[in-house]
Formats: C-alpha cells, sequence, structure tokens
C-alpha cells in the first residue's frame, strides 16, 4: 500500500493543479457573414471558411404533410 514520506502542504498541492483551469472560448467573427464561430472551423450559420464556401447550406426543407 502507498504510503506518503512526507505530508504534502496545501499550497504544493494546489500548485500541482494551476493548470487544471477551463479556459474561455475564443470566438473569431466570420468574414463571410459576420456572425462569431470557432476559430479553424467552418462556420455553422453559412458553412464557408477561408473565404470559401465549404458545406451548401440548405435554406429551408420542405415535407410533404403525408410524408411526416
Amino acid at each position: 500500500m502507498a504510503v506518503q514520506q512526507n505530508k504534502v502542504s496545501k499550497s504544493r498541492r494546489n500548485n500541482r493543479r494551476a493548470h487544471d483551469a477551463l479556459v474561455a472560448a475564443n470566438p473569431n467573427e466570420c468574414d463571410n457573414c459576420g456572425e462569431l464561430k470557432r476559430p479553424h472551423h467552418v462556420c455553422p450559420s453559412c458553412g464557408h471558411y477561408a473565404e470559401r464556401e465549404i458545406v451548401a447550406i440548405a435554406d429551408e426543407i420542405e415535407l410533404d404533410e403525408d410524408a411526416a
């Protein structure tokens, strides 16, 4: 069974946890539509990345009442 040699103080214990803090998101504005998006990701609102359209976003999907 593991037994500690010396007591670890609260200060020394908490210093180990100094890098465990959560970091806030860093959103950027989309060059195409101006919405906030994650850096180095495709814009979820317009589908552009690096000034090119990567994902075509459909305006609305029309469903027949019989199909639903």
